[in-house]
């Protein structure tokens, strides 16, 4: 028992810090350095495995970043200088949040503009199949010639009906 306190004693008050990222160690001296790693380890893009972090990824790309990262730490760089020197070698895919520039507007901006149009196009839409529906039951498309010939077909129509309908009582009445 007294082995096992001196072991944990060591452990949780030594200098060095392990920054464990897919399964290996990485060793630091200072916990906020250790922390610096994990946190681009998890910022950064594997530039093989599009979804994947350089934490969680297991290409052999991957695991040369994390080498290259863990000596930027190590030897002190800031998360904006490591940042910029992995975007200079592989370009913006390797950061999952780009930044804000010309080259990314589309990007930042596009999903929102074209929510926008949309909601646009809707109520331009709706607004006018109402003007459109209001103005055709005030008004007809047809000409005054069309509608009185329109309305004689109708009566023709119902005159017809109507001597069928006659003709039809007259026939079942012969045959009770």
């Amino acid at each position: 028992m007294g082995k096992f306190l001196i072991i944990w004693c060591a452990l949780v008050f030594s200098p060095l810090t392990l920054a464990i990222v897919d399964g290996h160690e990485y060793i630091f001296e200072e916990s906020e350095r250790a922390a610096v790693f994990k946190q681009l380890a998890e910022e950064l893009r594997c530039p093989k495995c599009q979804n994947q972090n350089l934490a969680d990824s297991n290409a052999m790309i991957a695991g040369d970043l994390r080498r290259e990262l863990y000596q930027q730490v190590k030897q002190g760089a800031s998360s904006e200088e490591i940042k910029d020197f992995m975007v200079n070698r592989y370009g913006e895919f390797v950061l999952y949040k780009p930044t804000v520039s010309a080259m990314t507007y589309v990007l930042w901006y596009g999903p929102g503009i074209l929510l926008f149009l949309a909601v646009v196009s809707f109520i331009l839409v709706v607004r006018h199949r109402k003007q459109s529906g209001m103005l055709s039951k005030s008004t007809s498309n047809l000409s005054t010639d069309e509608e009185q010939r329109l309305s004689r077909m109708l009566e023709d129509s119902d005159i017809d009906d109507a001597l069928d309908s006659s003709d039809k009582k007259k026939q079942e009445t012969q045959h009770d």
